[in-house]
Order: C-alpha cells, then sequence, then structure tokens
C-alpha cells in the first residue's frame, strides 16, 4: 500500500496529476473489533483508530489535501484557530510543505499534548484573549484577505481528505455499518463521513454524534466548541440517515475512555470516547454492526489521564513486598 492516502484514492479527491502532494503517511488505520464492549452493549462494534495518524488525530487526513491544494495554489502561509489537533497537524503538515504556519488558539483551552506538538513543530502559536469561535472567525478573516490559507475544515479540501475513512471501513468490513458512531466538535468529521458513504453506494449508515452537554467548558477539550461551523450540514446528515445527536455529560464520556482503555487496550484522548459513550445511551438495536471513529491519541491529553488514574505505588526492589502490592 502507497505511503500517501491521496496516492490511494487520487482517483476521489480534487487533485491533479501536477499536484504536489504532501504527505507523512497518513490514513490506512487500524480497524479493531471490540470483543468486551461487543458483550457488553450487545452489539459487533468496531473501532477507527485515526489516534494512529501521523499527529496522532483524524486532522492529518485533510490536512494532506489542504496542504497539497495550498502548495499548488500558491499560498506564502496557513492559519487556523484550533482546540489543539488542527493545530499540531496543521504545524506539522506546514512544517512539512514548508510553509509558515500561524495557529490561533482559545486561552488556557488546549492540552499540553497538542500544545507541545505545534511548538515543536514551528507553528506561531498566538493565545487568543477569547473562544475558540472567536479565534475561528479573525482565522476565517485573515484568509478572506488572502495573506493566508484557512487550514480549518471550512476549508473544503479538509473534508475531502477526511471521507477517506468512510472508503477504508467499507473496504475492510466489505459493506457500510449500520450504525457509525463519533464525537462532535465542529461537525467537520460528521460531515465528511457523511460524504464519504454517499459517494461509494454502499448504504448510509445511521449517523450517531456524541456531544459535550456544556460545549463551553466540557473536559473533553478537543470538542469544546460553543457553535459547531458545521451544524446545518450536520443537521443534514442525521435527517438523511436517520441519525441523532445524543448530548452527554463529561462523567459518561470518561465512563466510555476507561472502558477503551481498560477493556480494549486503546488509550484515546478523553473527546474521542464521545461517540463510544452515544452508543451505550442507548437507541442502537441490539446486534447491530457499530462502527466507533476514535479521533485522537490519549498522549494528545497526558493531564488529564494523569489526572484520573491512579498514583504510581512506592515499592522497594524486593518480591516479597511487590508481590504484595501488585495483589491489593
Amino acid at each position: 500500500m502507497s505511503d500517501s492516502l491521496i496516492e490511494r484514492y487520487r482517483d476521489r479527491l480534487p487533485v491533479e496529476p501536477s499536484t504536489p502532494v504532501v504527505s507523512l503517511g497518513e490514513g490506512g488505520t487500524p480497524l479493531l473489533r471490540a470483543e468486551r464492549l461487543s458483550e457488553r452493549l450487545g452489539l459487533e462494534l468496531w473501532l477507527k483508530f485515526d489516534g494512529a495518524n501521523p499527529t496522532g488525530s483524524f486532522k492529518d487526513r485533510g490536512m494532506t489535501v489542504a496542504m497539497s491544494k495550498a502548495v499548488e495554489e500558491g499560498a506564502e502561509a496557513v492559519v487556523c484557530a484550533s482546540t489543539g489537533n488542527t493545530a499540531a497537524s496543521a504545524a506539522a503538515y506546514a512544517a512539512r510543505a514548508g510553509l509558515p504556519a500561524v495557529v490561533l488558539q482559545p486561552a488556557g483551552a488546549v492540552a499540553l499534548g497538542k500544545l507541545s506538538q505545534a511548538l515543536a513543530l514551528g507553528a506561531r502559536l498566538l493565545e487568543v484573549r477569547g473562544t475558540f469561535d472567536e479565534a475561528l472567525k479573525a482565522a476565517r478573516e485573515l484568509g478572506r484577505r488572502g495573506t493566508h490559507v484557512l487550514v480549518n475544515s471550512l476549508n473544503p479540501y479538509r473534508l475531502e481528505g477526511q471521507k477517506t475513512a468512510a472508503f477504508e471501513i467499507v473496504e475492510e468490513l466489505g459493506r457500510a455499518p449500520d450504525v457509525l458512531a463519533l464525537p462532535y466538535g465542529g461537525g467537520g468529521n460528521t460531515r465528511a463521513y457523511a460524504l464519504g458513504f454517499a459517494e461509494q453506494g454502499a448504504g448510509l449508515p445511521v449517523i450517531v454524534a456524541g456531544e459535550a452537554w456544556d460545549r463551553q467548558s466540557t473536559l473533553a477539550s478537543a470538542i469544546r466548541i460553543a457553535e459547531p461551523a458545521h451544524a446545518a450540514h450536520v443537521a443534514e446528515a442525521l435527517t438523511r440517515t436517520g441519525g441523532r445527536i445524543v448530548s452527554l455529560s463529561d462523567e459518561a464520556i470518561l465512563d466510555l475512555w476507561r472502558s477503551l482503555a481498560r477493556d480494549e487496550g486503546l488509550f484515546c484522548e478523553p473527546a474521542s470516547a464521545a461517540g463510544l459513550a452515544a452508543v451505550a445511551a442507548g437507541g442502537v438495536e441490539r446486534g447491530s454492526l457499530v462502527v466507533c471513529v476514535v479521533t485522537g491519541h490519549g498522549l494528545k491529553d497526558p493531564e488529564t489521564a494523569s489526572r484520573l488514574s491512579s498514583p504510581a505505588v512506592p515499592v522497594d526492589p524486593d518480591p516479597d513486598e511487590i508481590a504484595a502490592a501488585a495483589a491489593r
């Protein structure tokens, strides 16, 4: 398999033979059968782990296409507003393309893992005194002025790249799932999956979108977006597929975040468990084939993982003491 997502799906993406491909080997992420959670929920449950992308989130799928087109069209710089994952992805692909990247982040709202990535990758990081929505408004204005290319999911090339996850799911399962569940922050990924499944003619899964009940202050920072930019398109996709939005407490999201880690060995950032939490909330017919999209790696938010887990137990290097401590 080619290392480039664009090369794998060139015939279904808006690229030309002359388009310079900016790639870090994205896509081709694991689709994992969740044996214990399937039994617990009475479903045939699969996990699409997009945390295995180069910068640790699904954003890389869209960024390879957006950055390749930006280079093709003569961009001199790129800009994005971000709660973290877009920042890391934009910084990485801009560095790969040799372009400056400006990242606008809402003050105090970005997890350490993502912040560290964007800084290490050389982005110009600006902390906006305001919300994500205000930062996005400013980024869009810079894009309109022509000084920077906007690489948020409002850039249509981002959605074109992200739709490829739907292609991969159908290729591996041999069909579309009955239900697709995923986190709902800005809504771009929900829109992209709907686009990808529709293009294949393999049938549309019912889309279940898990959002934080308190969007403005949820612990799940990746979906801490008060005003989803793609809300109208998400509503249309849900109507078309018979899907729904499930509003979740942080406790419900964290419960399934722990289950993914401890029952299935999959370490993700808390927001990535929102789709699974939406399924666990009920309303999915028993025995259904369900794919839950796990959007970001757990190392994106190490502080939360450390804070919510039991600390290490100090012991002397004595086998009897170690055995006793391990048994407690």
